[in-house]
């Protein structure tokens, strides 16, 4: 199972929408760049990923799963890009910011660490763990 890092900024797109979208979920739309979209096309449904809160905050606030593969993306007038569907699974205990990832030896070549403005990364396992026991999950 691979896990991901998606990156929103609250004022457009906050935790509290993702989890108010309920278990039907809701699109994860209006991706542009094509490192992000050969992610998103590599999604598989019941994948898991971080919910990052960026510009504001600049932390990780909840854990989201994939309910829907990638396919095209409505916003996209090009017909380039695509989308898929997460839900939110559950928050953390307590936002993991930016700056306890870039202090944390273990997250030093994180992709959010090396590549901030990548929307969509990749999360290797070692990460998924450590950010969650700093999270408070188990």
């Amino acid at each position: 199972m691979a896990y991901w890092l998606y990156k929103s900024e609250p004022a457009t797109w906050s935790w509290d929408q993702q989890v108010a979208a309920g278990a039907a979920g809701t699109h994860w739309n209006g991706v542009r760049n094509h490192l992000a979209k050969k992610h998103l096309m590599a999604m598989e449904v019941g994948e898991r990923g971080f919910f990052y809160h960026s510009n504001e905050g600049k932390a990780v606030v909840g854990i989201v799963e994939v309910i829907r593969p990638y396919y095209p993306d409505h916003t996209d007038e090009t017909g380039r890009f695509g989308m898929v569907d997460l839900r939110a699974v559950e928050p953390l205990a307590r936002p993991v910011t930016l700056d306890a990832i870039k202090a944390d030896s273990v997250l030093a070549d994180m992709v959010l660490v090396n590549n901030s403005r990548l929307s969509v990364q990749p999360v290797t396992e070692a990460e998924w763990v450590r950010i969650r026991a700093l999270g408070g999950l188990a």
